[in-house]
């Protein structure tokens, strides 16, 4: 597999960057919003098999990705539409359930264990770091487990340590224990004093994956399997062992703008055990709809508990941080949810706050600028169709990457 680790940092494929979407996405709807429609016009009737949305998908693969798929629950029906290939060679058609890597949306199902657990009280939000891992993390003791849920616990991003970088990008096929990934980032000094800002790093909900496993006894993989999978019924999810994707699948890829080569390269068979907890998991745009649905709804949590994983701090202009929960403002109604990069896979999963309507967009190519253009035009499409309205009139085909939080780093 070729080496990746010499890519600028924000064209890393395993470091795409959460903030600077979900934010891209904000401006784009916001500046391009369109005058309220008349009432009779307020809601028109989005069909089934949406045109508007179709014609943004295939601009996606114009741009440069191998397929792009998208899933719309408007609360009253729910369709998937897609366009390219799920693989290239040899060419596979798209096929309902395609399991993806999603990146980390997984960090929305671990925080959704550490809340049961919260739940259960086997575990409190003021626990600290030190306390259930002693010491692995300088001043854990001033860490608790609603700082690292929040990213508010100011240690540093394992993923952005040059030594990592290197050890990742000369091996995309090497695994990586916990604890290894823990020592890249306790390597650093702390980014601020606990409680003292906000960054986005896959280090919290690494070691939010330990506290869990020391708490109840059990793998992160049983935890999912007993807690969430099972009980919701999302056969399709999945926390992986090894590089290895079981099952009907779409294959991860590399555009030519981050390899030097001609053509796409195919990367799937990367072990995704460099994020873990924070952004492992494989499944499909029906079990992350699931999910989200499942948890927004109130099945997986109690009423507190879903509070507080709806308590954010602010992010950006309209966005906001909870739990291991994101949300974010549009002229088409706010939306909860996260995204997911990594190696050769791009995730948005956002939603209502009730879980009622649902979007889930999925691109198996690790995006550049084309193509993060293309989709992001296409995310704001879908999620308008969600909520049952037009895209806004006059969106341009995208929005340029802003800076507010270019350092962070998503999984």
């Amino acid at each position: 597999m070729s080496r990746v680790d010499g890519l600028p940092a924000r064209h890393r494929p395993f470091s795409t960057t959460v903030v600077v979407g979900l934010l891209s996405v904000l401006a784009l709807v916001t500046a391009t919003a369109a005058p309220p429609a008349a009432a009779s016009d307020a809601h028109p009737r989005v069909e089934p098999r949406d045109a508007v949305l179709q014609a943004a998908l295939e601009d996606v693969v114009a741009a440069g990705a191998s397929g792009a798929v998208a899933l719309v629950d408007d609360g009253t029906r729910a369709w998937q539409q897609a366009t390219g290939l799920a693989r290239l060679d040899p060419a596979q058609a798209w096929r309902r359930d395609e399991k993806l890597r999603i990146g980390s949306v997984t960090k929305t199902f671990t925080a959704t264990l550490v809340l049961q657990l919260v739940d259960e009280g086997r575990l409190s939000l003021t626990d600290t770091v030190e306390s259930w891992l002693p010491g692995l993390v300088p001043g854990g003791d001033h860490i608790t487990l609603r700082q690292l849920l929040q990213h508010t616990s100011g240690v540093f991003n394992y993923s952005e340590d040059p030594a990592f970088l290197t050890a990742f990008g000369s091996d995309p096929g090497r695994g990586f224990e916990p604890r290894e990934l823990l020592a890249y980032a306790v390597a650093h000094p702390p980014l601020f004093p606990p409680g003292q800002g906000w960054s986005y790093s896959n280090t919290n909900y690494v070691l939010l994956g330990l506290v869990l496993e020391q708490a109840s006894g059990e793998s992160l993989r049983s935890l999912l399997r007993d807690r969430i999978l099972k009980p919701v019924g999302l056969t399709h999810t999945k926390l992986p062992a090894d590089e290895a994707v079981p099952g009907k699948h779409a294959a991860g890829y590399l555009p030519p703008t981050f390899t030097g080569a001609p053509g796409l390269l195919d990367v799937t068979a990367t072990n995704p055990s460099w994020a873990w907890a924070a952004g492992a998991l494989l499944s499909t745009t029906t079990d992350v709809r699931d999910f989200y649905r499942a948890l927004l709804s109130g099945e997986l949590l109690s009423p507190a508990s879903l509070a507080l994983m709806k308590t954010t701090v602010p992010f950006g202009e309209g966005a906001g941080y909870g739990l291991g929960l994101l949300s974010l403002d549009t002229p088409c109604g706010t939306v909860w949810g996260h995204d997911g990069s990594v190696t050769g896979y791009s995730t948005y999963a956002l939603h209502d706050e009730t879980g009622e309507r649902n979007m889930v967009l999925a691109v198996p190519t690790t995006p550049d600028e084309a193509i993060t253009t293309a989709q992001l035009r296409a995310l704001t499409v879908a999620v308008c169709a969600m909520f049952g309205q037009r895209p806004p009139a006059g969106a341009p085909e995208g929005a340029s990457v802003g800076t507010a939080a270019s350092s962070s780093a998503a999984g």
